[in-house]
């Protein structure tokens, strides 16, 4: 792959966790290159996009209500956190186990 940028680029602009920059970071000096973009246009040479399969959890809205000192709360460490209700609402519900303690017990 030439060093050189194609006559036919054009700027491309997406999101990344910093983890992958790292790794494009780490990508560039392995390969010697001087840039990112350099990293991002051997990834898109090498890729296989034909065997390609992206694995999506199916996502579906719904409606639940909580106390006003709950939506509060999930604002606050929403603002803290620099994370959206949604997500911190998913860390929750992950985090809850299938059964209480009390069934728990009752089942031994």
């Amino acid at each position: 792959m030439s060093k050189k940028t194609p006559k036919s680029s054009a700027p491309l602009t997406f999101d990344l966790p910093v983890s992958l920059i790292s790794r494009i970071e780490t990508c560039r000096r392995g390969h010697a290159f001087t840039t990112a973009s350099q990293v991002v246009r051997l990834a898109l040479d090498t890729f296989d996009f034909e065997r390609c399969a992206p694995v999506r959890d199916p996502h579906k809205q719904i409606s639940v209500r909580v106390t006003s000192a709950q939506r509060a709360a999930l604002k606050r460490f929403s603002r803290q956190k620099d994370a959206s209700v949604g997500e911190l609402l998913r860390y929750a519900l992950e985090s809850l186990p299938l059964k209480s303690a009390k069934a728990a017990k009752s089942a031994k």
